[in-house]
């Protein structure tokens, strides 16, 4: 640390510091030390907002501050945990605004610091932005528009973060009320996006204490549970769970059909059907139509149970699992089966 160019440093002793209070401490003066060596070596202006400002919106491109935005991102984090959401939103926008694109990787978690503020018109303008195509996604962002996306958006954003949709639809609710047909669109595409989110909190299942550090797909579960995390207890208030339980578009979403062909039974309430234990995604109504189901279900089971053993050793740099069939072409035989089911969510 006695280097002030390894901002690196500063980071690590910020998460060895006994309190959060003093890792935010460390992670102010980093901060202030990197604009003070980026000004050095990009310009003394590059912080500013100008035309002639070639890093604005794009300081990820530029070597010399990457060590500077891990420290900004950094404080977000910690700031969030030290339950100081102003600090933690600020953070993140100044993130985004010195990385348009968010190379950072801050838009999964922005639209709930604002929330959780109470900067509701800021994050329904963080959400339009990224999720109306064409829209400027630079900080400050335009301000809302009550106008529904035509038919052709809608089906882009089945491909977007779905914790960006959710922020949008409670936003927009809290904004424009639960008649606005902006929120009630907003919350089926987060519902298509990502049903995991609204079944955990119709069925009032309880919030994860912490976020999920595995690695994952675009709107998977460690997706889900992460947004759950730092945004759950905003959706349990009493008329923001009334109105997404009242939607019949999201009910129809959320609410699941047993997995065994032929069977066709579909939930009455959310997550009222159990899941298999090995693979979590097959749902089934009975354990009857469970049992009846293996034979087919085994095969894409186990490959499923696989391919998650995997991505977790290779997240933690570790070889792939020797027997693991993904690898060698051939689905194993595991002792114990994936057929067992497990409890609600």
């Amino acid at each position: 640390m006695k280097d002030r160019n390894n901002l690196d440093a500063y980071v690590q002793c910020a998460f060895l510091c006994p309190t959060l209070d003093e890792s935010e401490e460390c992670l102010a003066f980093a901060i202030s030390v990197g604009r003070e060596l980026l000004k050095s070596c990009l310009g003394a202006k590059c912080f500013d907002e100008s035309p002639t400002n070639t890093h604005m919106g794009h300081f990820y491109d530029a070597l010399p501050a990457r060590p500077y935005l891990r420290t900004l991102q950094a404080l977000v984090r910690l700031a969030f945990e030290n339950k100081h959401y102003e600090k933690s939103a600020d953070n993140a926008l100044e993130l985004m605004r010195l990385c348009a694109g968010d190379d950072m990787g801050q838009r999964g978690w922005l639209g709930s610091m604002l929330l959780r503020c109470g900067r509701n018109t800021e994050a329904l303008a963080f959400a339009q932005a990224w999720m109306v195509p064409g829209a400027p996604k630079r900080v400050p962002y335009p301000p809302p528009v009550n106008e529904v996306l035509t038919a052709d958006q809608e089906e882009e954003n089945k491909y977007a973060k779905a914790a960006i949709a959710y922020t949008g639809a409670l936003a927009a609710f809290r904004v424009w009320g639960g008649d606005a047909p902006v929120a009630r669109q907003y919350l089926r595409i987060a519902a298509r996006a990502c049903p995991a989110v609204l079944i955990k909190i119709l069925a009032h299942v309880e919030k994860p204490s912490s976020l999920n550090m595995n690695p994952r797909s675009l709107n998977g579960a460690e997706d889900a549970h992460d947004y759950l995390s730092l945004t759950q207890d905003l959706w349990m208030a009493p008329d923001v769970w009334d109105w997404a339980d009242g939607d019949p578009d999201v009910r129809t979403l959320v609410l699941r059909t047993c997995a065994r062909p032929g069977c066709g039974k579909v939930e009455t309430e959310a997550n009222g059907f159990k899941r298999c234990s090995a693979c979590m995604r097959a749902c089934y109504c009975s354990s009857e139509c469970q049992k009846m189901d293996w034979k087919t279900h085994k095969p894409a089971c186990r490959e499923r149970k696989q391919l998650k053993a995997l991505a977790k050793k290779l997240g933690q740099g570790k070889p792939p699992p020797k027997d693991n069939s993904i690898i060698y072409g051939r689905i194993q035989e595991v002792p114990g089966g994936g057929h067992v089911t497990t409890g609600n969510f």
